[in-house]
C-alpha cells in the first residue's frame, strides 16, 4: 500500500518508515511533488490534523496520515493547545526571525503566565488522522505532566525544557530521546497507527 505522510520533517518519516512493516511504500509531500503550504487555522488539533490530512487526499487521491500536536496547560484553560508552535505571535502581534527564537519567546511566555502559580499541571497531546480510501480514523497520543518553574535540559524541542512527565523527576529536555520515546505523547500515537496499520 502507498501512503503518504503529511509532513516535510524527514526524522519523523524516517522514524514511521522503520516501525512499519513490509507491503507499505511510505512517501513524503516532497515524493507528491507538493512544496506549498498547508493551512492550519482550525481550533482543535483534531480538526487540524484531519484539515492536513483531507487537504493532501483531496488533491493527489492518496492514502495519508497527517499529525498535529500540542500543549495544554490546565490553568490557561487548555492553552496554547493548537497554537501550541507560535503562542508568542499569536496576541503580541510579533514575527521572529528564526523558529529558536520563537521557541524561546513561547517558553518564555508561558513561564511568565504561570509565575506564582500553584497549578502547574499541563499535558501534551498528539492526534493522528489516517485517510484510507475516503475514509478517516483517529489516533490520539497523551502524556500528563507538570510545567517546571524554570528550563532544564538541553535534548528536545519545543516546550520539553519545561514539561516534567507524571512519574519522573526530569523534564522531556532532560531525557535521551530513547527515554521521552518510550513515554511520549507522539511515541503513543504513532505506536496506535503503526498497530492498525500492520494488522491489516
Amino acid at each position: 500500500m502507498e501512503l503518504v505522510f503529511v509532513t516535510t520533517n524527514e526524522g519523523k518519516m524516517k522514524e514511521i518508515s522503520n516501525l512499519l512493516k513490509g507491503g507499505f511504500q511510505l512517501k513524503s509531500l516532497k515524493d507528491l511533488g507538493f512544496d506549498g503550504e498547508i493551512p492550519e487555522i482550525n481550533p482543535t488539533l483534531e480538526e487540524n490534523a484531519s484539515a492536513k490530512a483531507f487537504y493532501i487526499y483531496e488533491r493527489f487521491q492518496v492514502n495519508c496520515f497527517a499529525d498535529d500536536t500540542g500543549l495544554e496547560v490546565e490553568y490557561l484553560n487548555n492553552w496554547p493547545g493548537v497554537y501550541s508552535a507560535r503562542f508568542a505571535e499569536m496576541e503580541d502581534n510579533i514575527k521572529f526571525a528564526s523558529k529558536k527564537e520563537l521557541t524561546e519567546a513561547n517558553i518564555n511566555k508561558l513561564l511568565s503566565l504561570l509565575k506564582g502559580k500553584d497549578s502547574r499541571k499541563a499535558r501534551f497531546r498528539t492526534v493522528i488522522s489516517l485517510i484510507l480510501q475516503g475514509k478517516e480514523i483517529r489516533f490520539e497520543g497523551m502524556v500528563k505532566g507538570e510545567i517546571t518553574e524554570e528550563k532544564r535540559g538541553e535534548g528536545g524541542f519545543g516546550y520539553d525544557p519545561v514539561f516534567v512527565p507524571d512519574g519522573y523527576d526530569k523534564t522531556f529536555a532532560e531525557m535521551s530521546l530513547e527515554e521521552k520515546n518510550k513515554i511520549s505523547h507522539r511515541a503513543i500515537a504513532f505506536a496506535k497507527l503503526v498497530e492498525f496499520l500492520n494488522s491489516r
